[in-house]
């Protein structure tokens, strides 16, 4: 029976999971990623492999998922937040260390696969997986297969602007990448809370305190206005931003990832705002929690050797 390791790594740790054919969890460890040093982190991984293999008594096939991608025109990693690998060729140092060929991924596109393939959206002929967290991102599968395009970006809806913007959300706050308003700016976990304290600043209590996403939500629970308001300013434009993908993708299943995919009043308040938006009469697309949480990175890299 083929074994299936698949690696995660992260900018704080490196996750390795080893899987049977049938999803069966054999092993799984972890150890601290080596920050800004790429020869270090190519041999933690090959030792993370090794010892994967050990515990489990058999070979298997390396999937890695990276914050970043491979960049179709150099060969080279590109837009990873662990720095220390951009501009290198990983996948080719990472295989000559390994001595066997390896798959990598963008680690929302192993997200998309991981639930695609065994989690919440198994079996549905169309995904699209996001990412709320630190980050926006996404990925797209057909038929539990990844769409990986000429660009490697599939699915960066994230660098997107905003939808059918209101007259306050012109321009909007600055992205990272170099533009404003872009829907990573306005659907991230920390754009969440700071659109929070800014709007309760300038329209409320000038001496607000900020809040972590999840006391926002706790507030809005317990019935705080402010809290309140917040929230459903962003479940209208995560709608927007969903109902802008539906229309150009109209995937089967919408799977939520991250920490904001925590929050439970996402997949009524969403679903029932997007229909204002969505070009059709009904909108059959689902809108799903994960399965796996935080485990679905490191199974959908182990999940990019699909069965031979």
């Amino acid at each position: 029976m083929t074994m299936r390791i698949g690696i995660d790594l992260g900018g704080t740790k490196i996750e390795g999971i080893a899987l049977r054919n049938d999803g069966y969890e054999i092993a799984r460890l972890r150890v601290p990623a080596p920050r800004g040093n790429y020869n270090e982190t190519i041999d933690a991984i090959c030792s993370l492999v090794g010892k994967l293999e050990s515990e489990a008594g058999q070979t298997g096939t390396v999937g890695i998922g990276t914050p970043g991608a491979l960049s179709p025109a150099t060969g080279r990693i590109k837009n990873a937040n662990s720095t220390w690998i951009n501009e290198m060729p990983f996948d080719v140092d990472i295989a000559a260390a390994l001595k066997r060929p390896v798959r990598l991924a963008n680690d929302a596109d192993c997200f998309t696969l991981s639930e695609s393939t065994d989690g919440a959206a198994a079996g549905a002929p169309s995904v699209f997986g996001v990412i709320l967290g630190t980050g926006v991102g996404g990925g797209i599968t057909f038929h539990g297969h990844l769409h990986q395009g000429p660009n490697a970006i599939a699915g960066e809806w994230g660098h997107n602007p905003l939808p059918w913007q209101l007259p306050d959300e012109v321009s909007g706050p600055e992205c990272y990448c170099g533009k404003k308003g872009c829907v990573e700016s306005w659907n991230s976990g920390p754009a969440f809370e700071a659109e929070y304290l800014r709007f309760e600043r300038e329209h409320g209590d000038p001496k607000t305190e900020s809040l972590r996403a999840a006391e926002i939500v706790a507030a809005a629970r317990s019935g705080n206005r402010p809290a309140k308001s917040a929230l459903r300013r962003y479940a209208d434009r995560l709608a927007r931003s969903l109902a802008h993908m539906i229309n150009i993708l109209d995937p089967h299943v919408i799977v939520l990832g991250g920490g904001m995919s925590n929050i439970d009043e996402l997949y009524v308040e969403v679903p029932s705002r997007w229909g204002a938006y969505v070009f059709s009469d009904r909108v059959d697309t689902k809108l799903v929690a994960n399965k796996h949480g935080d485990s679905s990175g490191v199974r959908g890299a182990a999940w990019l050797w699909p069965d031979q």
